[in-house]
């Protein structure tokens, strides 16, 4: 791997994972155009996947920050803090509960997933199916419910989303974003669960993968730093883009793009490779 190589993935990473565009069939299908690409496992693409997840930390520091206060002991609060605890801690716990199934599919199913990883074919396929959840999201009209409405049901049918969406190719972002609006949850509170929900997931998922970075080799480190860095900063500006689209209901333009380029990668692996 050489430097260009990282910071394109890095920048590719940052847009795919906060747009609904699945960012592993994007690592996937793009690593498979690059002859000179190797890493460890899958090491290089935990680090890019750490990158966004500081992105998506920094993007919702007020939230996360909400949280935590949450769970002060009184003796800690000041006297400013006087705003409601309630939402925050029952945010949290949907949180966890939305975790949960992709934690028990990743956990059983782990040595399936990355052998699927290493499929650019695979990975087109699930892309299109990506396609035609965010096109049909677009068709829901009446997802009128925000964050205070949302139950435990809401939580576990977007978690077991979240859970397909290790397939490479099912958008994580898409799959969770238009579940919730299939439970009629409006799409801004339904994006921004379905991102707060990622950093459980992708910390999880970096902390199993970490026993690759042992074989990182030394020579190359300085790569993975350069293709963390790009995806970090290119997924701050993504989100800060996406949330100015999603509430004017156009993720049948991502659905498109996703039928392109999935229909793209298909023909081009089928007949040169």
């Amino acid at each position: 791997m050489n430097l260009s190589t990282a910071i394109i993935l890095g920048i590719v990473q940052g847009l795919t994972e906060l747009f609904p565009v699945s960012s592993s069939a994007h690592l996937v299908i793009l690593q498979s155009f690059f002859p000179d690409f190797q890493q460890s496992g899958v090491a290089f693409d935990a680090i890019l996947h750490l990158g966004t997840l500081i992105a998506v930390v920094l993007y919702f520091h007020v939230d996360l920050w909400a949280i935590f206060k949450a769970f002060l002991p009184q003796q800690f609060k000041t006297a400013s803090d006087t705003t409601d605890v309630v939402a925050p801690k029952k945010l949290f716990l949907f949180l966890i509960i939305g975790t949960i199934p992709v934690v028990i599919i990743g956990f059983l199913f782990k040595d399936y997933i990355h052998g699927i990883f290493q499929s650019a074919r695979a990975a087109a396929f699930f892309l299109i199916i990506t396609g035609f959840l965010l096109f049909f999201s677009d068709k829901v009209t009446n997802a009128q419910r925000d964050k205070k409405d949302m139950n435990i049901t809401d939580s576990i049918f977007i978690g077991i989303a979240q859970a397909l969406a290790l397939l490479p190719g099912i958008s994580r972002s898409g799959a969770t974003i238009t579940a919730g609006i299939f439970r009629r949850i409006n799409r801004t509170d339904a994006a921004r669960f379905s991102f707060l929900l990622s950093i459980p997931a992708v910390c999880g998922a970096v902390i199993l993968e970490a026993g690759y970075f042992k074989y990182i080799p030394s020579s190359e480190i300085w790569m993975y730093f350069a293709g963390f860095i790009c995806a970090a900063l290119t997924g701050l500006m993504s989100l800060k883009l996406f949330f100015l689209v999603i509430g004017k209901a156009r993720l049948k333009f991502f659905a498109y793009y996703c039928w392109i380029f999935g229909m793209f990668t298909l023909l081009v692996k089928s007949s040169f490779f």
